[in-house]
């Protein structure tokens, strides 16, 4: 990995006291949102002093917000060296892609037999707000969208289904997030969500399947493009 010169640190974090994370967890949080939406650069240093100095807290919340970050390798930490953010990993992206397909699959399945009607227009509603976001607002739409899966597991009690599938998709996330300003078109996104509620609702599987499996795969289409307009992104093969 080549070290990049860029030293700015990630802006200042406001603790939330009541809270139920703690302050090496709302690191980690924050840390990970800033790499996801780029604001952190594939390649850059981070300081563990400087970001607990920024942050009045001590280093130790932050070494453990990296070892977490690195579990997700979208950190690298090199002995005597420093903590760097690493590049996207087009085998990382693909592996998140199938391991995530799998479980929301078979929670789709599930939904159909045991979904109540709150969750249906819970999903809708949902639907509908995305529709609302402006072109541009990427984090909120992904905000949206990410609420939209995650009221699928909990609709039959599959939190920990959940939690899996968000310790696997940061690299998914960093394509997502860079794909939604032309490469995958917001409508299409919106559309697929439409067609997995109403095969859920309508209890037709092979439906809400299809447009699960589309859904997740629209990744795999946009993944080229995005690699080829941000190449300083990307671990070369």
């Amino acid at each position: 990995m080549q070290e990049s010169t860029k030293t700015q640190q990630p802006s200042p974090i406001i603790f939330q006291s009541g809270d139920a994370f703690s302050i090496s967890a709302q690191l980690y949080r924050h840390l990970r949102g800033a790499i996801i939406r780029g604001e952190l650069r594939p390649g850059q240093a981070l300081s563990e002093s400087e970001i607990a100095r920024q942050n009045s807290t001590s280093r130790q919340p932050v070494r453990e917000a990296f070892i977490k970050l690195s579990e997700e390798r979208l950190v690298s930490i090199v002995p005597q060296r420093g903590t760097f953010v690493v590049k996207i990993s087009v085998a990382d992206v693909l592996d998140a892609r199938f391991v995530r397909e799998a479980i929301e699959i078979a929670l789709v399945k599930e939904a159909i037999n045991s979904s109540r009607p709150t969750a249906i227009k819970e999903l809708r509603s949902l639907i509908e707000q995305q529709k609302t976001v402006a072109i541009g607002h990427n984090e909120e739409f992904l905000a949206m969208d990410e609420e939209f899966h995650r009221t699928i597991a909990l609709s039959i009690g599959r939190i920990h289904a959940w939690r899996v599938i968000e310790s696997t998709k940061a690299q998914m996330d960093r394509i997502r997030y860079l794909s939604l300003d032309d490469a995958t078109p917001l409508d299409l996104i919106i559309e697929q969500h439409t067609r997995i509620v109403d095969g859920i609702e309508a209890g037709d599987s092979t439906m809400a399947v299809a447009a699960m499996r589309s859904h997740l795969r629209e990744i795999t289409i946009s993944l080229p493009t995005i690699a080829a307009r941000f190449p300083d992104l990307f671990e070369s093969d």
